[in-house]
């Protein structure tokens, strides 16, 4: 009897950890992406600060502080969340902890001009 509780308990504390880490959310619908995003975008001079509107229909509009600007559209591919924009195409993904709603936008192919970026929702 001691062997299955000693057991119940360890699972019970590997599993607690795994449930405050970030998990990647299937986004169903471009809308759930509307509104406005904070984060970091790796551009030719490093790190940026940059903030984007998404709108209801997955198009945005991207800037740096710096003054850079970036248009496009994010959009489902075969069940993958995909974006196009002004400069570079790619994948993006959507993933919540705690609270937090993270989108990751990661450009396919080498570019010099850019490179991955992290916006944390806005609320």
């Amino acid at each position: 009897m001691r062997k299955h509780g000693a057991r119940l308990l360890a699972a019970v504390c590997v599993m607690v950890p795994l449930a405050g880490l970030a998990g990647e959310k299937q986004v169903v619908d471009i809308t759930e992406l509307a509104g406005s995003w904070r984060g970091w975008v790796t551009a030719e001079v490093g790190q940026e600060r940059a903030t984007m509107i998404v709108q209801p229909d997955g198009g945005y509009r991207a800037s740096t502080t710096r003054g850079s600007i970036s248009e496009g559209k994010f959009f489902l591919e075969n069940g993958a969340l995909r974006y196009r924009s002004s400069r570079t195409m790619g994948t993006a993904t959507l993933s919540e902890d705690n609270g937090k709603t993270t989108l990751k936008v990661i450009p396919e192919g080498p570019s010099s001009e850019t490179g991955p970026a992290e916006y944390e929702r806005i609320k």
